[in-house]
């Protein structure tokens, strides 16, 4: 198979957790091209997402590392398999690899749960509030590279939509719903859809006051991308040259320590409700 220019976000984390493993049984990558005839650069390879690597394969090295988790190497298998072709493929070589490696990684959530200040959550955005968002960009952004974002962000809606929808949690800090990131009609719209999705059972919006004491979280903005069990989980945060995909389990435990406690900080679901509902009355 030849080795991929630009492996995924799901391909590079697939090799992560075979390189894991490896090193949880102590081999070296020469130890396993022996077991496979083949050679250390292909095992770095392929644990670096560059090269793929077939099911048979994969139950082989779970077998040679001992490993007797089978949630975890259906999980390997499954993300082993050929790469899901999405609606997201569609905008291959139109938008950013790391748009795509986000709308895939929200495809495979078993739940989301998110932090947000500054913006409302680009799954509870409305088209007219995410063109002001990328409209801000500079350099300004060309219409031909402004609404294939702006669509991209509209398509992400249907893991929230689908017949299996995503359980979906999100909290959002009350300067957020009060920015004006374009006139007061834009605003009081994306207020009103985002009343509308929280009727849904699978969506919860928790929203934290200006007047919480004791909330010190302001720089805590992060997407929490649930996987087929906690190993697999991943935290999604913004930075400066894009999106950084982050699955170290010290790090997984910080960001759902985190999580809890800016869900503490917040208002309960019904509250949330009923405080967005008298923001509307403001507009």
């Amino acid at each position: 198979m030849a080795p991929r220019s630009h492996p995924t976000a799901r391909q590079r984390r697939l090799g992560t957790e075979l390189r894991r493993l490896r090193e949880s049984a102590g081999l070296k990558a020469r130890d396993v091209a022996a077991f496979l005839n083949s050679t250390s650069a292909q095992v770095s390879q392929v644990e670096a997402g560059i090269a793929g690597v077939s099911e048979e394969r994969i139950r082989r090295l779970a077998s040679h590392y001992a490993c007797a988790d089978e949630v975890l190497i259906e999980a390997l298998v499954a993300m082993g398999g050929e790469r899901t072709r999405g609606w997201w493929d569609e905008y291959r070589a139109v938008l950013p690899p790391v748009f795509l490696d986000v709308a895939e990684a929200e495809h495979h959530a078993a739940f989301l749960r998110e932090v947000v200040i500054s913006h409302i959550p680009g799954l509870l955005q409305t088209r007219d509030y995410a063109r002001a968002v990328f409209g801000y960009m500079v350099p300004e952004l060309p219409e031909s590279e402004l609404e294939p974002r702006v669509e991209h962000r509209m398509m992400r809606r249907a893991v929230l939509n689908r017949k299996r929808p995503t359980p979906y949690e999100t909290t959002v800090h009350e300067a957020a719903l009060r920015i004006l990131v374009s006139d007061r009609g834009v605003a009081r719209s994306q207020l009103l859809h985002i009343l509308q999705e929280i009727e849904c059972e699978h969506t919860t919006v928790r929203v934290i006051p200006f007047a919480r004491e004791g909330f010190a979280g302001a720089g805590i903005e992060m997407v929490y991308v649930g996987g087929p069990l906690a190993r697999l989980d991943t935290v999604l945060r913004d930075a400066p040259h894009g999106t950084a995909f982050i699955d170290a389990e010290s790090q997984l435990a910080r960001f759902r320590t985190l999580l809890n406690r800016v869900e503490k900080a917040a208002l309960e679901p019904v509250a949330s409700r009923d405080f967005i509902h008298h923001l509307t009355k403001e507009l």
